[in-house]
């Protein structure tokens, strides 16, 4: 019964996953429908059409050229590889170029922690969703049996705590915070102070968003780090940057800014639900050598999935009944 209930599960899971990637995928697949159309060998043609595909896709260039390398081994190699063979080829070199979480960092709710407590530190500039990020992740490790902290360390927003502490009650955790100007770090250092008292096993610390480019937020979020691991060694242990996927190459850019000021060690990307850019995930992660760790595909307080490369894979290029690739 106990495996029946988890196939049931993961069927849910990939269903959702596939049903929030529906716009990328259907925009990728009136694409690559079109290339082959009427071609049975993938040639130098093909390839270059493939190369555009990509880069329109949002994947960006420097993934694009990456994967087209890869393929134009492989043909070179394989002397004839025709058409429908490409789709598998595609989906082949892209799950390759994704990153998987380390032991050190693991994704999953219910895997055991390294750390106690283990101390999540997210980034990223307003309207990303972070706050909703931080309170589906605080939901997800309470449902696998963490006792779970937030700390609202985004003291410079007026409404940010205000948000935070809708989610925290949504998620049924504890929120630590201070007055609006309050120190940051200073918020960070009394909820890890708080989180050993409390035996806590996951804290998560908001930072502010403002805008990326700014220096004093880059000093800012590294002051905070310093005051964390003066209360707990080695914190933080994890430093997600949420982007928003929908907003394409801007989402790349930040995380272009973000990776060279501070030690990002995972990628949440939001709102995949919305839009036809889902081949950002692909482009960041490569580029910048950091694990997706999560992907949002929805506003409910159970969309947030622990990424899984092989299942985004087949989601995102998955051939639906009727729209066969052909070559």
């Amino acid at each position: 019964m106990g495996i029946f209930k988890r196939f049931k599960r993961q069927e849910k899971k990939q269903e959702a996953l596939e049903a929030g990637l529906e716009k990328t995928r259907s925009s990728l697949f009136g694409k690559l429908n079109k290339l082959v159309r009427g071609k049975d060998q993938v040639d130098d043609e093909v390839l270059d059409e493939l190369e555009e595909i990509l880069v329109t896709s949002d994947v960006g260039v420097k993934t694009t050229v990456d994967i087209i390398r890869r393929i134009e081994e492989r043909v070179a190699r394989d002397k004839y590889v025709s058409t429908r063979e490409l789709h598998r080829m595609i989906e082949e070199e892209v799950a390759d170029l994704l990153l998987d979480s380390s032991p050190e960092r693991p994704a999953a709710f219910d895997a055991p922690l390294p750390h106690k407590p283990y101390v999540i530190m997210v980034v990223g500039v307003n309207g990303v969703g972070k706050t909703t990020t931080i309170g589906k992740l605080a939901y997800q490790y309470k449902q696998a049996g963490k006792k779970v902290l937030l700390g609202a360390a985004d003291t410079f927003r007026a409404a940010a705590t205000e948000q935070l502490e809708i989610w925290a009650e949504r998620a049924g955790v504890p929120l630590i915070k201070q007055k609006q100007g309050a120190d940051p770090a200073a918020v960070a250092f009394d909820t890890l102070a708080a989180a050993k008292s409390r035996d806590m096993d996951v804290v998560i610390i908001d930072t502010a968003g403002r805008l990326h480019n700014r220096a004093g937020l880059m000093e800012e979020l590294a002051k905070i780090r310093r005051v964390m691991g003066r209360q707990v060694p080695g914190a933080p242990h994890e430093v997600l940057l949420v982007l928003d996927a929908s907003t394409g190459q801007n989402a790349l850019r930040q995380a272009e800014e973000f990776t060279r000021s501070v030690d990002v060690t995972g990628l949440v990307l939001t709102k995949l639900d919305g839009t036809a850019k889902g081949g950002i995930v692909i482009g960041i992660s490569n580029e910048f050598q950091v694990p997706v760790k999560y992907i949002g595909i929805g506003e409910k307080i159970t969309d947030l999935q622990v990424f899984d490369k092989e299942a985004f894979v087949h989601a995102l290029f998955e051939q639906e009944e009727g729209r066969p690739i052909t070559g």
